[in-house]
């Protein structure tokens, strides 16, 4: 494993766990036994970030579960985050941090984020409650030991956040995709030139840099004399880039955790050749041609007050266009349209909630309709509906 500098000289592993994608059971709880493995075959190997958050179903309590357990609190770093879109007074601060070191088993957090922030004015809203203080008074007394904040946005607004306090890291959504969207690359630089560690999130836009990439793609990749694979070819792209300390990664397999972790202990800051960068722009060209929404995934769109499933959705509809219109639809019947409790965009009032919280700015209700009409065209319509009465009769 190799490991980059924080700005008090410790060790940060440049491959980051990231705890929001824990495997589920049936009933909907997370896995622990198998979080358990793959937490502990990530700490085996190096791995000595950990990243949670209050608003991830479960994350903290199983972290906090599983680092008590195996005795191992002392020997890693726990990041989570302050759900500051909740805050609306300086009590309601303590309580949700309270709550979380509850929930993580600990006395003190490693890296405390605020989670989220969009704009300036969220931060200063923070402010007027007093949060630098408090900030102030956690790290005096050792409750947290590295402050900073999560960032979904437009690169102006990530200077101007960046700028407004003397954060100790950041963290941002960044991949060959989005170089010149959200923070970007400007971003990054922005705080490498500050000399702020930057962890970052969604290195393979939720798995886009993967499963749903176009044929044209897997044939480039395929076809790279190295042999890498596109996973590695995504995390190799970041750490290429001196300005990156960590990348987070929500594994969820021991053989993931084993085949990033070979790649994080091999890979080098200026590694990546001009054939390397021409790969990637070929990659990056073959998936625009075909990518229909910039949705990650993420959730923070849900739960919608009408049950739509947006983020399935979304995937479905990228599907159509990535791969082929048939397997597209045919997900989108299993996974959206056959459930009891259905999630179809039919169910849209258009309240916005949605769009106030996408981190991709995404026009939801507009693209919720394109896709609605790809993915239900008459004949699948009526298969749902007779799916459904069938499925469901009393």
């Amino acid at each position: 494993m190799k490991y980059r500098k924080n700005r008090q000289g410790g060790d940060i592993s440049i491959l980051g766990y990231g705890c929001m994608r824990f495997t589920k059971t049936a009933t909907g709880a997370i896995d622990i036994a198998k979080a358990e493995k793959e937490m502990m075959k990530a700490y085996e190997m190096g791995v000595n970030y950990y990243d949670t958050a209050y608003i991830y179903p479960g994350s903290e309590a199983a972290v906090g579960e599983i680092l008590e357990k195996n005795n191992i609190r002392d020997k890693i770093q726990i990041a989570t985050k302050l759900p500051q879109y909740l805050i609306a007074s300086r009590a309601a601060i303590d309580k949700y941090f309270a709550e979380q070191l509850s929930r993580l088993r600990t006395n003190y957090i490693d890296y405390y984020l605020m989670h989220m922030l969009t704009d300036i004015e969220a931060w200063n809203k923070l402010k007027k409650l007093g949060i630098e203080e408090w900030i102030k008074e956690k790290k005096a007394s050792g409750e947290i030991r590295h402050i900073g904040f999560s960032f979904h946005g437009n690169t102006e607004i990530f200077i101007e956040i960046l700028n407004a306090y003397d954060w100790d890291f950041c963290q941002i959504q960044y991949n060959y995709l989005d170089e010149v969207s959200q923070a970007g690359r400007k971003g990054l630089e922005a705080a490498g030139e500050k000399g702020i560690p930057v962890i970052i999130m969604e290195p393979l836009r939720g798995g886009k840099l993967v499963d749903q990439l176009p044929e044209k793609a897997k044939k480039l990749i395929a076809e790279d004399e190295k042999k890498r694979t596109a996973p590695e070819l995504a995390f190799r792209w970041l750490w290429d880039q001196p300005q990156v300390t960590c990348v987070l990664s929500g594994m969820n397999s021991v053989e993931m955790v084993e085949e990033n972790c070979r790649v994080a202990s091999e890979a080098e800051v200026g590694e990546f050749t001009e054939k390397d960068f021409q790969l990637i722009e070929g990659i990056k060209n073959s998936i625009n041609e075909h990518l229909k929404v910039g949705c990650t995934g993420c959730g923070y769109c849900m739960p919608c007050p009408r049950g739509v499933d947006i983020p399935s959705t979304f995937r479905c509809y990228n599907a159509m266009y990535m791969d082929d219109k048939k397997s597209g639809r045919e997900e989108y019947l299993r996974v959206v349209g056959l459930r009891k409790d259905t999630g179809l965009p039919s169910q849209c009032v258009a309240c916005g909630k949605c769009e106030s919280h996408c981190p991709q700015h995404i026009h939801i209700i507009e693209e919720l309709k394109k896709a609605d009409r790809d993915l239900r065209p008459l004949p699948y319509k009526i298969a749902i509906a007779f799916a459904r009465k069938f499925l469901y009769r009393k």
